[in-house]
């Protein structure tokens, strides 16, 4: 237990229309992630023959093509307008996102999620020899926990990470 009873708070205060401008940043940021989590599933199966996928993934591994189209999307929705707001909005602690940084995180991007539907795609491979709930069972937890090692990579060994000139 520490000498403090509380912790210390800031004195600034945040005016309404900051309050209202962050509001509607968060609404567009998880619209845009709930909508390219469905725009990706309904790109990947919008029809059951005319899918670009459909010769390839089995109908009992159809929901593993499902589950990896959520998380492609959806992360494609979080980090894209998070990239280009940092690209509009800056300030002396956090500077403005230059066109550089932005294209290697939306190329780390891109490559997530083609990595993500491989690993969708390779699980739905089970759906040949598993039945449908089964496959669908062990694809949540496959392509959920398959990116965990490279969140673990830090983000400057990946070029990602924020260069501070001294």
């Amino acid at each position: 237990m520490s000498a403090e009873s509380r912790p210390e708070r800031s004195k600034t205060r945040r005016s309404p229309a900051g309050n209202i401008a962050f509001a509607l940043g968060l609404i567009v940021v998880l619209a845009t992630t709930v909508l390219g989590a469905f725009a990706a599933v309904a790109l990947l199966l919008h029809a059951a023959d005319a899918a670009p996928l459909s010769s390839v993934v089995p109908d009992d591994g159809r929901n593993a093509l499902v589950i990896g189209g959520i998380a492609s999307g959806g992360a494609t929705g979080l980090v894209l307008p998070v990239v280009l707001f940092g690209m509009v909005k800056g300030t002396p602690e956090t500077p403005r996102v230059g066109a550089g940084p932005a294209g290697r995180k939306l190329l780390a991007l891109l490559v997530f999620d083609v990595y993500v539907l491989v690993v969708a795609t390779v699980m739905a491979q089970l759906g040949r020899i598993l039945p449908e709930g089964i496959t669908t069972f062990v694809a949540v937890f496959v392509v959920g926990f398959s990116w965990m090692p490279l969140a673990m990579i830090p983000r400057e060994r990946l070029g990602l990470g924020s260069r501070q000139s001294e």
